[in-house]
């Protein structure tokens, strides 16, 4: 067993002493920040504490193995590993800890997420890629157990297609395809579906992935039985273990207090995973969590005294130093006093990292404190307003929300009053307020200048004699022009590759672009969008194909919680530009309607949302995005395929803007809103209102996030001055956010002379078949008499009753 962990050079004892006693300082010093940050959340100076103690070590281990242009896709225990790949100092794992804001101080999030969430920095001030081979990565944590395995699938992924795939520009994004793909999770974690969805989609894939699952035998108070059949997840998983007839994985198990063989152990699943690209599962065993789960409980409740004898004695930190003094490493007083400078370092980095968290905001109260004197110097209710200063002066450690409230609070005291003070005062509260905001609320989208609403629109063009085609046949040749262009664009999803999707949209591009970039999947909704998000985050730009909008819902989580926050939970620092094809719309069946658009829209803002109508519009979007860096939802019509559209001459080229609407039909007496499928039954419909003297305006919305930027709505709405969203999705889904957004942000109501409706469809799933599809959703016949409806009640006389 080697014990050196220098593998490159021999190197003497007293170097290789020199190394373990820098290794032992860092695990010694990650310690203590828990230990010290545990009792900043009891004091009330910081609101929750989860930690790294009790996996110091294996960390530290895992890190010696990790090169540059590695990725890490962990959770939020990890602190000791970005510590020791030099990404986390003292000061900055107080900052987030305190939530500091500013991103110098807490560059993993600018203080947008709990602390224990690490990303590193893949762009640069303007959102321009950084050269990722030339630093260690990590991608952004997030929160759901499991949620980080989907992602790491696919940051495994690039590596193999950056290798295998010719003609792609890898300059910034890897070297050969010789980076991995680190994972991390915690043995209860190992439950979720998501973990086995993963695991089993990597040893199909076979890329270079190693999880490290770190097992303390719980789960906060659960113990692993009721967690893990046989209490061991690396025995259950045995039967992925590679061997001579099949590929697989290969597992190692080790015990997570044991130095030289947990370096051993990560220096040969580091070799294995990048010469190979053979995914890795290390087993880290016997851990301990010195501090429970995190700061909201105690342990004790739930472990024994003897469990707790145990893990004092198994501390992979005591256990270091017991066999440093016993390998003559260092002795016990040496280590004593390591320990105690140790201790100043840590509790002097936090003192630091205090104040610059809270200096800020105490020069921002004295701006307030200052302004509220001169307000009570000149109002009648000076009283009143000099209490509230007061209580803002008495704040020990005020935060902005106590800086800003109680200005706010004064301006209702003179109210009745007008001076240059109040004047002075409201100025400073709309400015604190444009300062500050943003620190919490910039980069839910990309904010750099190949941001989707900077694309302009470049119109599809057509020959003379254009040729009338399929629907599929626009998609399929505008996919083959995008391939030709982009050689990073790869598409994949169930049935994508060998017969071209279930509707022919790819028809023959696998046997010209080859299987790994036009590829099958499993069923596995989740690890596609997964696998989308892991490559997007290493400069490839794919589309992950969901087979219909209705089974969009298994990948819904991560669409959520990764993909539509990754801008936001790293304030403009990492981007996945992930294109996420699916269609829906106007089928039959409960599973295969295709319209949950209002659950979607509520969930994953920070992706665009959008419902092309038909296949030219669906096909500008693509290109739309592939020269932009954000993400997207694009929903196809599902009964669309084989409806006759014009072949346009400039495939590949045409761009359909993003939120923006398209008026379809002028009209004078009513203004129709709709998207998709849908829209061909409004345009029907207004077709035989024509036939009785009502001339409705119909506009596409093509755009659900973001919607009509240019406020074209309300400009028809102004002319017609009634209005109707029809839609397919149940009442209080996308026809109410339509609604909301017509009503409330474009201030239709003003123009309005008649109550502004909806016409959505019924409140459960649509039955089977055509009559199914008939008595669920909106039918011309519906369309027809809700819009006659409100022509009756504005003028019964002209238009009487109809039953």
């Amino acid at each position: 067993m080697k014990t050196n962990p220098n593998t490159k050079t021999e190197i003497t004892f007293e170097d290789f002493k020199a190394e373990v006693l820098k290794d032992y300082e860092l695990t010694v010093t990650s310690r203590e920040c828990s230990l010290l940050g545990r009792r900043e959340v009891l004091t009330g100076k910081a609101k929750f504490g989860i930690f790294g103690d009790g996996k110091e070590v294996p960390q530290l281990a895992w890190a010696k193995s990790f090169k540059n242009g590695d990725f890490r896709s962990g959770y939020y225990r990890d602190q000791t590993f970005m510590m020791a790949i030099g990404e986390l100092t003292i000061e900055q794992f107080f900052a987030g800890l305190y939530a500091n804001t500013d991103l110098k101080d807490e560059p993993m999030s600018a203080g947008r997420q709990m602390g224990g969430h690490f990303s590193t920095h893949s762009l640069d001030d303007n959102g321009n890629w950084k050269n990722l081979t030339e630093q260690k990565n990590s991608s952004s944590d997030i929160s759901p157990t499991a949620g980080q395995m989907p992602r790491l699938l696919g940051l495994a992924q690039a590596s193999k297609i950056y290798r295998k795939v010719k003609g792609i520009d890898t300059t910034n994004f890897s070297k050969e395809g010789n980076e991995i793909a680190w994972g991390t999770i915690g043995n209860a974690s190992t439950s979720e579906g998501l973990f086995f969805e993963t695991i089993n989609a990597a040893g199909v894939l076979q890329v270079p992935m190693v999880i490290s699952i770190w097992d303390d035998n719980y789960g906060i108070s659960v113990h692993a039985k009721h967690q893990t059949t046989k209490e061991n997840i690396s025995e259950i998983l045995k039967g992925f273990q590679r061997d001579e007839n099949a590929k697989g994985y290969e597992i190692f198990r080790v015990d997570g207090w044991n130095y030289p063989e947990l370096i051993d152990t990560y220096q040969r699943a580091a070799k294995i995973a990048r010469k190979e690209h053979v995914p890795v599962m290390i087993h880290v065993q016997e851990l301990t969590q010195p501090q429970g789960h995190s700061t909201s409980g105690s342990h004790e409740r739930y472990k024994s005294k003897e469990r707790l004898a145990w893990e004092t004695e198994y501390d992979c930190n005591a256990q270091m130093r017991q066999w440093m003094i016993a390998n003559n490493i260092a002795t016990d007083e040496e280590l004593t006093e390591l320990e105690k400078s140790i201790k100043k370092a840590v509790r002097d980095g936090k003192k630091s990292a205090w104040s610059a968290f809270i200096n800020p905001i105490i020069e921002e109260r004295s701006e307030a404190l200052a302004l509220l004197d001169q307000l009570a110097a000149t109002s009648a209710n000076a009283v009143f307003i000099t209490k509230l200063r007061n209580d803002l002066a008495q704040i020990g450690e005020p935060l902005r929300k106590d800086v800003l409230s109680i200005s706010r609070k004064a301006l209702r005291y003179v109210i009745s009053e007008d001076s240059n003070e109040k004047t002075a005062l409201q100025n400073w509260i709309t400015n604190y307020i444009n300062t500050i905001q943003p620190k919490y609320s910039s980069h839910l989208h990309s904010e750099s200048e190949l941001n989707a609403l900077n694309q302009s629109e470049v119109v599809p063009t057509y020959d003379e004699n254009a040729e009338v085609v399929d629907g599929r046949i626009v998609l399929r040749d505008n996919f083959d022009a995008l391939f030709n262009k982009y050689p990073e664009a790869l598409i994949f999803g169930e049935d994508a590759g060998y017969i071209g999707d279930v509707n022919q949209g790819l028809e023959g591009l696998q046997e010209k672009y080859g299987v790994l970039r036009v590829s099958d999947t499993g069923i596995r909704e989740a690890t596609i969008v997964g696998q989308g998000i892991g490559m997007a985050m290493r400069g490839l730009r794919p589309i992950a194909e969901i087979q219909y909008l209705d089974y969009i819902m298994y990948a819904l989580q991560i669409m959520s919680d990764d993909l539509a926050t990754v801008q936001y939970r790293t304030k403009g620092r990492q981007k996945a530009p992930l294109i996420v094809r699916t269609r829906g719309h106007r089928l039959e069946g409960i599973w295969h309607s295709g319209s949950q658009m209002g659950g979607i829209l509520n969930l994953v803002r920070g992706i665009h949302v959008l419902v092309p109508r038909d296949m030219t519009k669906a096909a500008g979007f693509y290109n739309t995005l592939l020269e932009s860096d954000e993400p997207a939802l694009v929903v196809e019509c599902l009964n669309g395929y084989r409806l006759k559209e014009k072949l346009p001459n400039n495939i590949g080229e045409f761009k359909t803007p993003i939120g923006v609407v398209e008026t379809l039909r002028e009209g004078e007496d009513i203004t129709l809103i709709s998207y998709g499928s849908t829209l061909r039954l409004v345009e029907e419909a207004a077709k035989e209102l024509q036939e009785v003297g009502i001339d409705a305006e119909i506009i596409d919305v093509q755009s659900l996030l973001p919607f009509d930027l240019n406020h074209d709505i309300v400009k028809s709405i102004a002319k017609t001055n009634r209005v109707m969203v029809i839609d397919e999705d149940v009442e209080g889904g996308a026809s109410a956010y339509i609604l909301d957004q017509v009503l409330n942000k474009q201030n239709a109501y003003q123009f309005l002379d008649s109550q502004p409706k909806t016409l959505a469809a019924k409140p459960h799933r649509p039955a089977y078949g055509s009559d199914g599809d008939y008595f669920s959703k909106p039918s011309t016949e519906d369309i027809f008499e809700a819009v006659y409806n409100v022509m009756h009640e504005t003028n019964p006389t002209n238009f009487p009753k109809l039953r």
